[in-house]
C-alpha cells in the first residue's frame, strides 16, 4: 500500500521594519540627561539606605534600646562602687558611653555592604553611569544619621537622669559634631571588612574583636590613672580615648586640644588610608 504525502505552504507573511525615524522617536525622544554630579549621586545613594530603615524599622533597634540599655546598665551597675552615687558618676561617664554606642554601631555599615554585596545588588551599581565611589560614599551619609539619633537618645536619657552639660546647648552640639566625624571616618573602615569578608557573620566576629578592646580599654569608664602601667601606654594611644577626652572637654565646656588635634588626625588617617583600600578593592572586586 502506498500514500501521497502533500506539503502545502501558504504565502510568507509579511514583515514590519520599522524606519530609522521611528526608531529614533521611540527610544529617543530627548537629549540624553547629563550624568548626576558625585554629590547628587552619593546623596542619591543615601536615600536608598534612609528607605531602608522606612520599610525595616527594626533597624533602628541597636540605636535606640542598645544605647539605653548601655545608660542604665552601667550607671546602676557601676555608678555607686566607682563614684559613690550613681548621678556623680553619670556626668564623667555619659560622655563616654555615648562615643562607645555609636561608634561600635559603626560596624554596621559593613554588615549592610557585605549583604547587599551578597546580594549581587553592587555589581548593579557598579554598571550605573554615575561616579564610581558614590554607592559607598552615600550608604555611609545614610548612617550618619543612625549616629546622630543614638547620640539625641543617649543624651535625651542622659538629661532625665539627672546629666547636666556645663558646656550648654553649643558644648552639647560640638561634642556631638566630634563624633558624628569620627564616627563617619571610622565607618571606612568597616567598608573595607565588609568588602573582603565572605559573610555578615565574619564581618560581625572581627568588627567585636576589633570594637571591644578600643572601648573597654579607653577612659570611657574609669580614669586611666587607676590602671596599670602597661594598660595605660595603650589606653593613651587609642583613638577612642582622645575622642572621650574631646567630646568630654566640649560638654563641659572647656576645651582638650591635644585631643581634639589627635581625633581630627585619626579622621582623617582613616579616611585617606582606609577610604583609598577601600575603593581599590571595590573598583576589583
Amino acid at each position: 500500500m502506498s500514500s501521497d504525502t502533500a506539503t502545502s505552504t501558504g504565502p510568507s507573511p509579511s514583515v514590519y521594519v520599522p524606519s530609522s525615524e521611528a526608531l529614533a522617536t521611540v527610544l529617543a525622544p530627548a537629549a540624553r540627561p547629563p550624568r548626576p554630579s558625585p554629590l547628587a549621586a552619593s546623596l542619591t545613594f543615601s536615600w536608598r539606605a534612609l528607605l531602608k530603615i522606612k520599610h525595616v524599622p527594626e533597624q533602628l533597634f541597636d540605636v535606640t534600646m542598645f544605647p539605653i540599655i548601655m545608660v542604665l546598665m552601667f550607671t546602676y551597675l557601676f555608678g555607686g562602687a566607682l563614684a559613690g552615687d550613681p548621678r556623680d558618676y553619670l556626668q564623667f561617664f555619659l560622655p563616654g558611653i555615648m562615643v562607645t554606642s555609636v561608634v561600635m554601631i559603626t560596624m554596621y555599615t559593613a554588615v549592610g555592604l557585605n549583604t547587599d554585596i551578597e546580594k549581587g545588588i553592587f555589581d548593579r551599581f557598579r554598571t550605573l553611569p554615575v561616579w564610581r565611589p558614590a554607592a559607598l560614599v552615600g550608604m555611609i551619609f545614610g548612617d550618619v544619621l543612625r549616629y546622630v539619633l543614638a547620640a539625641t537618645v543617649i543624651l535625651t536619657l542622659g538629661l532625665v537622669l539627672g546629666f547636666r552639660p556645663e558646656g550648654g546647648p553649643l558644648g552639647v552640639l560640638a561634642g556631638v559634631g566630634l563624633l558624628v566625624v569620627f564616627s563617619f571616618a571610622f565607618s571606612w573602615v568597616w567598608t573595607l571588612f565588609g568588602l573582603i569578608m565572605r559573610n555578615e557573620k565574619s564581618v560581625m566576629g572581627v568588627s567585636m574583636m576589633v570594637l571591644f578592646p578600643l572601648t573597654f580599654l579607653s577612659n570611657v569608664f574609669v580614669e586611666p590613672s587607676t590602671m596599670p602601667g602597661w594598660l595605660q601606654a595603650f589606653v593613651k594611644a587609642n583613638p577612642i580615648t582622645h575622642l572621650v577626652s574631646s567630646v568630654r572637654a566640649a560638654m563641659a565646656g572647656t576645651t582638650d586640644t591635644s585631643a581634639m588635634m589627635w581625633t581630627l588626625g585619626w579622621s582623617v588617617l582613616f579616611v585617606v588610608v582606609f577610604g583609598s583600600l577601600t575603593m581599590y578593592r571595590y573598583n576589583r572586586r
